[in-house]
C-alpha cells in the first residue's frame, strides 16, 4: 500500500507540473494574441474556462475529446508548419542533423539544452498513459491474438503520435536556431521598433550580448522580423499545445488514480483538482513577477519532471516484465530496454544536477 501511495503521489506531482505549463503557456499566448492588453495574471484566470469546455465536452463521451485532441495537434502542425515556411532554415543543414547529429562549437549551454528537450518531451504521466490507452478499447481479452492485434494496432497509433511529434519539435527547433541563434539585444531593438510591433521593442536591452529566447520573447521575434501574422500564428500554436497538455494530464490523472488508488473520477472533476494546485503558484508569480520568471518557472517545472521520470519508468517496466503478471506478452530484449531506460535516467538526473544551481537568485 505504501509504494502504491508513494507512486500515486509522485505522478501526481508530475500532472500539477505539467497542467502548471500549460496554464504558463496559455497566460503568454493570450498575451501575445491581445498584444499585452490580457495581463499574464488575467490570462491564467482565464484558464480556469478549460474547465467549464471539459465539462461540456465530457458529455459527448470519450471519442469527441479524442477528435478535439487530434484538432489540437492538427493546428499545433499547420502554425510550427507555417513558421518553419515563413523562416526558411537550411534545408540541407537540417537534414544533417535529423540523420548524422552533430554540434559543432556547441558548449554546456547548448547541450544543457538539448538535454532538457529530451526531459521536457518525456512526461512521466504519458508512460502511465499510453499503456492504459489500450483499456479503452472494446476486446475480448480472453483471446491471446485479439489482444496482440489491440496491441500492434497501438503501436501503430503511438508511432504516429511520436512522429507527428518529432515533426512540430523539428518545426520549433529549426525555427529557433534559424531566426535567433546569435541575435544580439541590440540588432532585435532596433529590428522591432521599425516593425509593426515596435511596441515590443523595449522588452530586448539595447547592448551587445546575445538575446535570451523564450517562447514569449520568440513570438515577439517573429513578429518583429516576419510579421504580426508570424506572431499571431505562433501564439495561437503555443494555446493549442496548452490544450493539448491539459487532454493529456487529464486522461492520465484519471488512469492513475484509477491504478493506485482505486478511485475513479470524472474528467471534469480531475481537470477542476488538477487546475487548483496549478493556478495558485502560477498566478502569484504572473502577478508580482515579470514574463522572465513566468517563464523561468517553466524551466524549473522541466526539471521537477525530469526528476519524476524515474517514478514512472521503473515500474511501468518492472511489471510489465513479470511473466506470471504479463505471461506471453511479457517484455521481451530487457538487457537492451535496462540500458536505455538507465541512460535516459542518466541524462535526466545529469540535467538536473546541472540546472539546479542555475535557480539561486530567483524570486519563486
Amino acid at each position: 500500500q505504501v509504494p502504491r501511495v508513494l507512486l500515486w503521489i509522485m505522478i501526481e506531482i508530475a500532472i500539477i507540473c505539467s497542467d502548471m505549463q500549460e496554464v504558463i503557456g496559455t497566460a503568454i499566448a493570450f498575451s501575445l494574441l491581445s498584444a499585452g492588453r490580457i495581463p499574464l495574471w488575467g490570462g491564467v484566470l482565464v484558464t480556469i474556462v478549460d474547465t467549464l469546455f471539459f465539462l461540456f465536452l465530457d458529455k459527448y463521451g470519450l471519442r469527441k475529446l479524442e477528435a478535439f485532441f487530434a484538432l489540437l495537434i492538427t493546428i499545433m502542425a499547420l502554425t510550427f508548419g507555417y513558421e518553419y515556411v515563413v523562416v526558411r532554415p537550411g534545408q540541407t543543414e537540417v537534414l544533417k542533423g535529423i540523420f548524422l547529429p552533430y554540434c559543432p562549437g556547441c558548449g554546456r549551454e547548448e547541450l544543457l539544452q538539448a538535454v532538457g528537450i529530451v526531459g521536457a518531451i518525456i512526461m512521466p504521466h504519458n508512460i502511465f498513459l499510453h499503456s492504459s490507452l489500450v483499456k479503452t478499447r472494446a476486446i475480448d481479452r480472453s483471446k491471446k491474438e485479439a489482444v496482440r492485434e489491440a496491441n500492434m494496432y497501438f503501436l501503430i497509433e503511438s508511432c504516429l503520435a511520436l512522429f507527428v511529434s518529432f515533426l512540430i519539435n523539428l518545426f520549433v527547433m529549426a525555427v529557433f536556431g534559424e531566426a535567433f541563434y546569435h541575435q544580439r539585444n541590440k540588432d532585435v531593438h532596433n529590428k522591432c521598433a521599425n516593425s509593426s510591433v515596435s511596441h515590443y521593442s523595449d522588452i530586448f536591452p539595447v547592448n551587445n550580448e546575445t538575446v535570451s529566447v523564450d517562447i514569449y520573447q520568440g513570438g515577439v521575434i517573429l513578429g518583429c522580423y516576419f510579421g504580426v501574422v508570424a506572431l499571431y500564428i505562433w501564439a495561437v500554436g503555443i494555446l493549442a499545445a496548452g490544450q493539448s497538455s491539459t487532454m493529456t494530464g487529464t486522461y492520465a490523472g484519471q488512469f492513475v488514480m484509477e491504478g493506485f488508488l482505486q478511485l475513479r473520477w470524472s474528467r471534469f472533476t480531475r481537470v477542476l483538482f488538477t487546475r487548483s494546485f496549478a493556478i495558485l503558484p502560477t498566478i502569484f508569480v504572473a502577478a508580482f513577477k515579470d514574463v522572465s520568471h513566468l517563464t523561468g518557472m517553466n524551466d524549473l517545472l522541466n526539471v521537477l519532471q525530469s526528476i519524476l521520470l524515474p517514478f514512472a519508468v521503473l515500474p511501468v517496466l518492472t511489471f510489465t516484465s513479470l511473466r506470471p503478471l504479463m505471461q506471453d506478452f511479457t517484455n521481451a530484449a530487457k538487457v537492451l530496454m535496462t540500458l536505455i531506460t538507465g541512460l535516459v535516467c542518466a541524462i535526466n538526473i545529469y540535467f538536473v544536477v546541472d540546472f539546479l544551481p542555475t535557480l539561486q537568485g530567483l524570486g519563486y
